[in-house]
Parts: structure tokens; sequence; C-alpha cells
């Protein structure tokens, strides 16, 4: 059952938006899964990122790990489900109209990995997200007390807590991208 805007395979899930301090086993976690992907996709895996909040060193986040996937087209799905699916992963999400994006979680629901096409806008924006957040303490603090107070609030789904987030994160993109330009 796919919900309205035929998305989340299986549904809108409500879940508690638990915030934990950074934890150090979280890149550990997101290394085994690149090297279970690599393993899955051999050189179809065109580049593997942890990105997100548990990427960040020092930030507090759901523990969840997130990871970018990036193949030739993420909208050819007959390229990568199976062995994906081999590999222990589930489709979840599936986003056509928003840049052929695919998302596959664990059974656990405690890594999601983020798929997109080679050339995707979307691939350097996430990475200047990450970057920006490791490198900028004022931006990674008012990013943390705005995910803490979310949390705080009941959500119905995970989707709608981070569209409440998008101001800020927006103004974190904007702001590393104007630096980026003014080094460049």
């Amino acid at each position: 059952m796919n919900d309205e805007n035929g998305t989340h395979i299986g549904g809108i899930e409500k879940r508690d938006i638990v915030i934990a301090d950074y934890d150090p086993a979280w890149s550990v976690t997101f290394q085994s899964h690149a090297d279970a992907i690599t393993q899955a996709l051999g050189n179809d895996a065109l580049r593997i990122e942890h990105m997100g909040s548990t990427a960040v060193p020092g930030l507090a986040a759901k523990p969840i790990i997130d990871i970018l996937l990036v193949v030739k087209d993420s909208g050819n799905e007959e390229s990568y489900l199976s062995r994906m699916e081999g590999a222990g992963y589930e489709l979840r999400i599936r986003e056509p109209d928003w840049h052929q994006h695919r998302m596959f979680r664990t059974p656990e629901r405690d890594v999601h990995i983020h798929v997109y096409s080679l050339g995707c806008p979307e691939i350097d924006r996430v990475i200047l997200f990450r970057d920006r957040l490791r490198s900028n303490p004022d931006d990674r603090s008012r990013y943390e007390q705005t995910k803490r107070r979310l949390a705080e609030q009941g959500w119905e789904s995970m989707d709608d807590y981070a569209k409440e987030k998008t101001e800020v994160v927006e103004k974190i993109i904007a702001a590393a991208t104007s630096e980026h330009k003014n080094h460049s």
C-alpha cells in the first residue's frame, strides 16, 4: 500500500522522533553498510557517502544512519533493486517526481540509503549541508537546537518532522553556498 503520493511503500508510519547525543559508532555502522552496498552493487555504486546528522561529529541526531548512494540512473530500479534487496535492504520510498529519489532501509529501520542518479543536484546539496555542519559550530548548534525542539512535539510521520526543519536547513545551505562561491 502506498501513501496518497505513491511514495511510501507500505504507507505512512508513525514513529517517535528521538534525538541522541553523538555516537562515534555511527561512522563504524556507516562503513559496514558502505562495504555491504559495494559488495552488492560493485562498480554500479558510483559514490557512497555518509550524510545527514550522524555524519557530523559532535552533532546530536536521530540514531538512523543516512547514506548517499549514487548510481547511473536511480529511475532504472532493475539495475540495482534486486541486488539491494539481496543485501538485506528494503525499498521504502519511491519518488519519481523528485530527482528519481529512492530510499532503502534496513529491517531494523536504523539505516536509510538515499539513491540518486549521477549528476543530480541534490547530491551536492546534501554534501554541502553535511560539510557546513562539520565546519561551522554555530550552524551545527543552531541545527541541533532546532531538532531537539521539534523532536519534543508529536509528529504523524518522520516526513512531517523533516519538513519542519526545512527553513533552518535551507538557511544553512544558503550560507554554505555563499561561502563556497566567495572562496572559489
